[in-house]
């Protein structure tokens, strides 16, 4: 039984970066289906897929950038994922107090009453949450 899914999802990304698989699967939700869509956005990831079956919990296929055979410039690093926001330690933030990944070259996910948005949607919006994890 996995408690915590998104440090989960992050793993499963990680992993498959390090292993040098082009696609990677994950066990869908729908937290975990934005923020693949904002992964997308941002262009950390290629392409993804999302495949509901019925009477299951369904799967995201995500097709990752950094692969030799997708990627023309091979000694681009790959990205780099972190959970900040634990089951046991959760971290919420203010909208005057919203973290700047690397100078702005990096984003954090937040939760807000919003949905899940990027670090600087959240500052546009001027509305706080919980910060989930950071990428760049």
């Amino acid at each position: 039984m996995i408690t915590d899914s998104i440090a989960d999802y992050l793993t499963r990304i990680r992993n498959a970066i390090r292993a040098k698989h082009r696609i990677v699967e994950i066990p869908a939700s729908n937290l975990k289906k934005a923020m693949t869509t904002l992964l997308y956005e941002k262009g950390y990831i290629q392409q993804y897929e999302f495949e509901d079956q019925p009477n299951r919990q369904g799967l995201i296929k995500i097709r990752l950038k950094h692969h030799p055979s997708t990627n023309a410039n091979i000694n681009k690093p790959p990205i780099t994922l972190i959970r900040e926001s634990k089951p046991s330690r959760r971290k919420y933030v203010k909208a005057n107090q919203l973290p700047r990944i690397l100078n702005g070259l990096g984003i954090a996910i937040l939760s807000t009453p919003k949905g899940i948005i990027s670090d600087k949607e959240a500052r546009q919006l001027n509305v706080g949450g919980e910060v989930l994890c950071y990428i760049y």
